[in-house]
């Protein structure tokens, strides 16, 4: 059995695609990032970096205990790997589809993921003029639509002349497009990519996993909200839990 530690954002959905892909079971363990359940010493356990999602296989690949993996683009090397699928071990297509899952890494989740930090920080007068940073983060994630855009050339699929997880890795994020006020239409390649990957049956029950009904933010007490502030804005370093010493 597989246990997903998970919120409904694309990092999270990338995993659930290539879970439903696979026909693995899993269950769905919620780490309600808005209320800073990835800050619980159990679950640094598993994550230390304080990031979901994580994954913990408790039948591994060759056997013995449980392992758990932090990291999306682990994960779903591990997931591929364990399936059988969707990550080729001939070494050109291996290395093409670990080319673009590092890219996704590196690159595009972490700059679009700026690009919404920026943005809504720039809702809060407090924080200043954000202007360049915006701008920044705009121009960078048009730069990544055009890299994927190039990636696609003449090809269905971004790696390996097949489905992979190359392009369940990235398709999450590039899916927001709207969010990131692209114009879709310039980057024909990734629409038609973009089409086939959610006519999949697979990547459209992936991209439904939710955590069940939305909380209500009425329901919130101030000193909820207080609370989760404090612990979610201006992060540093996590310290050994008190916890782990006992």
């Amino acid at each position: 059995m597989l246990d997903l530690y998970f919120f409904p954002t694309p990092n999270g959905k990338k995993i659930t695609i290539l879970l439903e892909e696979c026909g693995l079971p899993y269950t769905v363990k919620t780490v309600h990032i808005g209320k800073g359940d990835q800050f619980h010493p159990d679950f640094l356990r598993i994550s230390p970096n304080n990031r979901m999602p994580a994954l913990v296989d408790h039948e591994p690949m060759g056997g013995g205990a449980p392992i758990s993996i932090f990291e999306s683009g682990a994960i779903m090397i591990n997931v591929a790997e364990k399936a059988g699928k969707f990550w080729p071990q001939d070494p050109r297509g291996k290395y093409e589809v670990a080319q673009w899952v590092m890219w996704q890494m590196g690159n595009q989740g972490p700059k679009m993921g700026e690009q919404g930090h920026f943005r809504r920080a720039a809702e809060d007068a407090k924080n200043g003029d954000q202007s360049y940073a915006i701008r920044r983060f705009d121009n960078e994630v048009h730069r990544l639509f055009g890299v994927l855009n190039l990636g696609l050339f003449r090809k269905d699929w971004l790696a390996a002349g097949q489905y992979t997880i190359a392009d369940m890795i990235c398709y999450p994020w590039a899916a927001y497009w709207k969010m990131r006020d692209i114009d879709i239409e310039e980057f024909p390649n990734v629409k038609a990519w973009l089409e086939r990957i959610a006519a999949r049956p697979a990547v459209q029950k992936g991209m439904d996993v939710g955590i069940g009904p939305a909380e209500d933010p009425a329901s919130v007490s101030q000193e909820e909200k207080d609370r989760r502030a404090k612990i979610l804005s201006n992060q540093r370093a996590v310290q050994i839990p008190q916890e782990w010493l006992k």
